[in-house]
Formats: C-alpha cells, structure tokens, sequence
C-alpha cells in the first residue's frame, strides 16, 4: 500500500492513536515500537477497542484486512504526516530554542485563535513522533498550524521541517540546554539554527528578535525577516514596563499585563505580538489574549499557599533558564526569599560546571535561604544547605516553618519538584 491510498484510509478514520489505553472509535492505531514495548502486541487489543486500522510492521500479527502490514511503522507515521501537510496545503508555523518553546506557541496560538482556526503542538509533543502527530491532528478546517519542534542532537530540527514544511519560523534563543547531546553551545547554535538554514533555503519568512545579537548575525544576510524589540527601527516595537512579578508591556499605547512573570518571559510575549500583528490581528484582542492566558503544568507559575507566594517553575531546568529564575526572583521587591533548586540534567560533562556556577551564582544574589538538591548540586563546594536526593531533603523541619516568604522552585523535570506543594 502506498502513502497516498494509506492517507484515504486515515481520512476516512477518526484520529490517529498511538496508546491503547487512548483508543477512540474507528481511530488508527500505529504499532510503535519502543525500548521496551512493542506496539505489534497491542495491534489485536486497539482494534477490540474500537480502532479502525492498526498499522504494524510484523506479519505474525497480520490477521485480516483491519490490519495494515508496512515495513516500518514509525517512519509510515512520519511519511502520513508529511502527505498529510502538503494535502492541507495550510499555513505553517515552527518554532524551537533552548528556553520558552512551549510557553511561546501557547502564547501564539491563544493570539492567533482570535481570527484564525489554529492547531498548535499539545504540550511537548515537539519531537519526531509529537510532529507527526501534530500534522495529523490538523484538517480541512485548520487554518494555521503551529509546530513547536524539540531537539537534543544536530539534524533532528533539520528532519522535522522536512515533515512539517514550515512557511514561517521563529527561535526562541540559544541557551545551554541538551548539553550533552549537542557536544556544547556551539551545537546548540548550530542545531536550533538548522530551522533557520530551511527557511532561508526555502524562502520562507523569520520571525526574529532584534534584541538578540547572536540571532541577527545568524540572519544579516537574510531579507525575508520580521522584526520585534524595543526599538523603532523593527517591524513592533514593544517595550516592558515592569515585571514585579507579572510582565506588564506596551505596545501600541495599550498597556498588557500578562499574568506571567520574570523578564525572560517579556520575549515569549513579545513574539505572540509580533506574530499577531504580522497576521492583522487586532491590538485589542493581542491584548485580551495574552492577560487572559494563564500558565500550567509547572511552568511559571505562582501559587499561594497558606501565607507564601511560591513561583514554580518545575517543568524543566538548564543553566540558561536556571539564572533567569534567580535573576528574576532576585528582582523582586518581595521580602524573604527562598531558592529551591534541583539538579540539571542533560549537560554530559559540562554538569559539574554548571552545577557549580548556578550554586555560586545562586549564593552570591544573597536570598534568604538557599536550598539545593539532587546529586549534582550534592558534589559542588556549595556553601548554602545541599541534599543528595528529594527523600534526604523532604523531611527537613525547616519547609514546615517557613512563613511569609515567596519561594522559587526550579529543576529539571526528572527532579519534580512539585512534589514540594505538598510540603509546605
């Protein structure tokens, strides 16, 4: 079977499904194999429940003509997707970075949903199963699509805008995440920038922030741009206002008080303006959109609980994003400030160093207490308080005392440090 008699199959099917304990009535379910699972199990199992096709790719388990016999599931998922795309033919946005993906495209997609019929990436669905499956969530109706693609190795930005043909691109920044799988920042730079080398080859349209020197040096022998920053030689100007802790900016002469914090965020919010006012939406409902979202799944958010004001910002950590954090919570005019902060993975044998650095750089903002823990901020010359894991640290007498304190609680996700909600 070919791609394009497989794609009038999936049209005529409800959804594409990839877990069986997710299975909806006549979905296709495809077979995806993992390090320890294989999808070709459950094939039998997602049809019982309701599935349409399951898409497997070995023959012991091709019983009738329910199931679809390929040679690899995972790359005839990926090639869907790509049919898919150009079948839709509809406008593409892709964007990626070290820091702020996901709060960016879901700042985006609450602006461009003012006009427009939008599909954005759900969640972190950012990688070369999250694309495909993004693509394939999109139809007839969808008017945008936004794609947020993630990466820890050079070539993969560069495999998914083949999947995904994006008409426009943007990048966040260049901060030191993935560390270990890029080989250091310079492969972070080439990596994330292997969005800008398809668009640039393709003459397609970049949205970039003039503020950030390393990406207008990148882009100087590039026309097709759109610009944002806070002076007015760009395409918007915005300039911030405050962010004690809410970013508060100007744009048009219309003040914006979003409801998330720190000036790292000031560029996310920055780029949904820009993106809307490229695609002539109204000041006013840039506005509207932007002060009515409201952030999630531990990222940037603030919490009361009791008399403290926790700022969690647990979803994920690297040295970038983790001094913005104490830069921002150093700026605060609050009294009595806490740091919490877990290890940073990913950063191969850069960890030591940059576990390092943030301890120092940490201790040196002089916050109130300073709490670290995880195995990697165990081994640093840390001056301030360090526990080896989350069970040494969670019973310490000191988290059911604190009081009238804003607490910032940052780490990478595999620390989940959430779990600290419960303890204060």
């Amino acid at each position: 079977m070919n791609i394009e008699q497989l794609h009038k199959l999936y049209l005529s099917s409800n959804n594409v499904c990839t877990d069986t304990r997710n299975i909806n009535k006549d979905c296709m379910f495809f077979a995806l194999k993992g390090d320890n699972f294989n999808g070709n199990v459950f094939a039998k199992l997602a049809l019982e429940n309701g599935a349409k096709y399951a898409i497997i790719d070995e023959v012991a388990y091709n019983a009738d003509d329910r199931y679809i016999l390929v040679n690899d599931v995972l790359s005839t998922l990926q090639a869907l997707a790509k049919y898919h795309r150009q079948y839709l033919g509809i406008k593409i946005i892709a964007l990626t970075g070290s820091n702020g993906k996901t709060t960016s495209k879901e700042l985006i997609n609450v602006v461009l949903s003012k006009k427009f019929n939008v599909v954005a990436t759900k969640g972190n669905l950012n990688n070369h199963i999250g694309v495909p499956l993004t693509l394939l969530s999109m139809d007839n109706t969808t008017e945008i699509g936004i794609v947020e693609m993630g990466a820890n190795h050079k070539k993969e930005i560069d495999f998914l805008c083949g999947i995904a043909s994006p008409d426009y691109g943007y990048i966040t920044n260049f901060g030191k995440a993935h560390l270990e799988g890029f080989g250091g920042i310079e492969g972070v730079i080439e990596g994330k920038s292997e969005l800008y080398y398809y668009l640039k080859t393709n003459n397609k349209l970049v949205f970039v922030n003039n503020e950030d020197a390393k990406q207008v040096s990148l882009l100087e022998d590039y026309n097709k741009t759109y610009s944002f920053g806070n002076s007015h030689n760009n395409d918007v100007t915005i300039n911030l206002k405050d962010a004690n802790p809410f970013v508060i900016s100007k744009f048009k002469n219309k003040i914006i008080e979003s409801k998330l914090i720190g000036n790292y965020n000031f560029t996310n919010i920055c780029a949904a303006i820009s993106i809307g006012h490229y695609f002539d939406i109204e000041t006013a409902s840039i506005k509207d959109a932007i002060e009515s979202y409201i952030p999630s799944n531990n990222r940037s958010q603030i919490i009361i609980k009791a008399s403290n004001k926790i700022i969690l910002d647990a979803y994920n950590a690297n040295p970038s994003s983790m001094k913005a954090a104490l830069d921002n919570l150093a700026q605060l005019k609050d009294s009595n400030k806490i740091a919490i902060l877990g290890d940073m993975f990913e950063l191969g044998n850069d960890a030591e160093k940059e576990h390092q650095f943030i301890a120092d750089y940490a201790a040196s903002l002089n916050f109130d207490e300073l709490l670290l823990v995880g195995e990697h901020f165990y081994k640093t010359n840390a001056e301030s308080n360090t526990y080896k894991t989350f069970e040494n640290f969670k019973n310490i007498t000191l988290l059911k005392s604190i009081k009238n304190s804003t607490i910032l609680i940052k780490g990478s996700r595999g620390m989940a440090l959430e779990r600290l909600l419960k303890l204060l």
